[in-house]
């Protein structure tokens, strides 16, 4: 491949031999060990990898340290997984057992693979993010502090869970398709400043930024309007417009959703549907929504079948049964009033108690 000056370079440049030489030809791969992934090929070659996890957002030193350890035992290769995860890619097995006793030395957290809780993946939250309504890295660390257990294997669950954090509803990460979400919310309508729009945003450019029609132009002032009955309070139009502010620290916070998959195993996709419709920030440690998350896992854990995920299991018992286990008020925010939501109203008889 010839090599330009922008953009990542050709992905056969980076991988292992040992891939290089096996490509398109694995045969099969087999769990040996929570967070050990053994890949056999049809000449018999074997590669191991070997799953740690990581937040999104890491530092030099972080990368320093697993490119110290790649080069010590997996010859310089790894691999970062679409879930942040890093993955030690092990072509000699004599030096499987030493990475990962350096690892358990070291306190990473060795697992996600099989049926266990995978490491959760989340979006930008405040550290970075124009629309963030909460902090995607501080509720993720204190999700997996509270999960690091059912990560790596030592407490079981009957399927694969995957669990996703998005700052905002523009939801930037997998949280229509991940057993359990965690999204932000605004609950505010956002509040314009007509002098300063006047002066610094494109007016035809706010109009089109919002997806509701919520927003029209408002010759007196040179600014627009926000009807709040349109209004969904996505955020989109404070990152055209700098003069439109949506940040609420009373009324902002996140709710959570499950039910989503993307694997087509046993049941179809499935898009992941409200359960808690609302809980306050409570940063550093967000415990609330720790608790929830967790009280979700235990609940699941406790009454599903075998490989049976988090939305399988909710639709063989019903969303009746479901918020009845876990326990939780069934509200009017549970109802899709969503003008273009008819489709997934539910127009059946056919309850399950």
């Amino acid at each position: 491949m010839a090599r330009t000056d922008f953009g990542p370079p050709d992905f056969r440049e980076l991988i292992p031999p040992i891939i290089k030489e096996n490509y398109g030809n694995w045969k099969y791969h087999t769990v040996p060990r929570p967070g050990v992934l053994k890949h056999v090929s049809h000449t018999g070659a074997v590669l191991h990898s070997v799953r740690v996890a990581s937040p999104r957002l890491v530092s030099s030193e972080f990368i320093r340290e697993i490119s110290d350890i790649a080069e010590k035992f997996c010859g310089g290769f790894l691999r970062f997984t679409t879930r942040n995860n890093v993955e030690f890619l092990v072509s000699d097995e004599s030096q499987l057992q030493p990475l990962i006793d350096h690892l358990d030395a070291k306190d990473y957290l060795i697992g996600g693979v099989g049926l266990s809780v995978s490491n959760v993946v989340h979006t930008q939250g405040w550290i970075h993010c124009k629309s963030a309504v909460t902090d995607a890295s501080g509720i993720t660390k204190s999700i997996m502090d509270e999960m690091a257990d059912y990560f790596t294997g030592k407490i079981q669950v009957p399927a694969k869970l995957r669990i996703a954090v998005a700052c905002c509803v523009n939801m930037c990460g997998a949280c229509h398709c991940s057993d359990i979400s965690i999204v932000g919310i605004h609950r505010s309508v956002p509040v314009v400043n007509d002098e300063l729009a006047s002066k610094i945003c494109e007016i035809p450019n706010t109009v089109a930024s919002c997806p509701t029609g919520a927003i029209r132009p408002n010759p007196k002032t040179k600014s627009v309007t926000i009807n709040p009955d349109k209004c969904m309070m996505c955020g989109n139009c404070t990152v055209v417009c700098p003069a439109i502010k949506i940040m609420d620290p009373v009324n902002d916070g996140v709710s959570i959703w499950v039910g989503g998959k993307v694997a087509n195993a046993r049941t179809g996709p499935m898009f992941s549907r409200l359960a808690i419709p609302f809980i306050s920030n409570n940063p550093p440690r967000w415990p609330e929504v720790t608790d929830a998350v967790k009280h979700l896992v235990e609940v699941w854990a406790g009454n599903a079948r075998d490989g049976e995920r988090m939305g399988e299991w909710i639709g063989r018992i019903g969303w009746e049964k479901f918020f009845k286990l876990t326990d939780l008020p069934f509200t009017d925010k549970h109802i899709d009033d969503f003008a273009h939501a008819k489709n997934t109203f539910r127009s059946t008889t056919q309850f399950k108690f």
